[in-house]
């Protein structure tokens, strides 16, 4: 019952560690990518989802790793970000994929406008020098689309099959 309590949060303060790292960053690190991935899989044992339904969440995050990967190649996303999305797959599944992309899309849009009127203002005096602000604003540094896939997931999280199978009454 511990790890179930405990593990019901973990997904939530993972993605919100994702998004401020990537946003601070510009990284998002491998050891919390794997760390959402295989919570993924301790919670399912906990909450004691079929091996069919983890096999094909397996398959999901896989076909998503794939997606994102191309992606990555095509320069449209960053690596960490592709990890990312793949690992957050394993928690959607199949049913909730299709949301959980066009919403981070939706998401990293609104982002990526905002980051690009926000770069044509110039930088308030106040913020010259705070090394991450200074690395948002410049038109050289990619979008932290992190923060758009941790925005989706939280948006969704009560949708997964885990969390409705969390005993909560």
């Amino acid at each position: 019952m511990i790890v179930v309590a405990a593990g019901m949060f973990a997904f939530p303060l993972m993605m919100a560690y994702a998004a401020f790292s990537d946003i601070f960053t510009m990284t998002i690190p491998n050891k919390l990518t794997l760390a959402v991935g295989a919570s993924y899989f301790v919670m399912a044992a906990a909450t004691g989802q079929p091996l069919d339904v983890v096999l094909t969440h397996v398959a999901c995050g896989l076909a998503v790793l794939a997606l994102a990967f191309f992606m990555f190649c095509m320069g449209w996303m960053g690596g960490g970000d592709a990890k990312l999305a793949a690992a957050s797959a394993l928690w959607m599944g199949f049913p909730l994929s299709a949301d959980y992309l066009l919403v981070a899309s939706f998401f990293g849009g609104l982002l990526t406008l905002a980051i690009i009127l926000a770069r044509k203002q110039p930088l308030p005096p106040r913020l010259i020098g705070c090394a991450w602000v200074e690395r948002l604003h410049d038109e050289k540094t990619g979008i932290p689309y992190g923060v758009a896939l941790a925005a989706a997931g939280l948006m969704l999280y009560t949708d997964t099959n885990v969390w409705k199978s969390l005993p909560l009454t």
